[in-house]
């Protein structure tokens, strides 16, 4: 049995609605309805808002779920990374002086005390 169906089960159990469900979490109606219709894979922040909704603790549905409902895949594609690339070449080609400027700004209030201490014993050595 899916984590859906079981959180159908104990939502009905509860005489919770779905409606009743949403409001409890804050969750719009049409991602309970998703969720129980296993349509999507709920995410960790909606498992415990409707746990702690229905005072339940879920994690044991997630468990004896049969699937893995937490599996992701990240794929970056080479285009997306040369577009990526190429963007920022842009970016920097038409914004190199606010760039190099905010750069300075940064190096200078990064290293403040050891300038002004640099700048008072050159000061006092004349």
């Amino acid at each position: 049995m899916e984590f859906g169906e079981r959180l159908k089960e104990l939502r009905t159990s509860l005489n919770f609605s779905q409606k009743e469900l949403s409001e409890k979490t804050g969750l719009t109606l049409r991602t309970i309805q998703r969720i129980e219709n296993n349509e999507v894979k709920p995410s960790l922040y909606s498992v415990k808002v409707i746990g702690e909704a229905l005072e339940t603790d879920l994690t044991e549905f997630v468990k004896k779920s049969e699937t893995k409902p937490y599996e992701f895949s990240l794929t970056i594609k080479i285009t997306d990374m040369n577009q990526l690339i190429s963007d920022l070449k842009t970016l920097v080609k038409n914004n190199w002086k606010i760039i190099l400027v905010i750069g300075l700004v940064i190096f200078l209030l990064s290293n403040y005390t050891e300038i002004k201490s640099g700048i008072v014993e050159g000061w006092n050595s004349k």
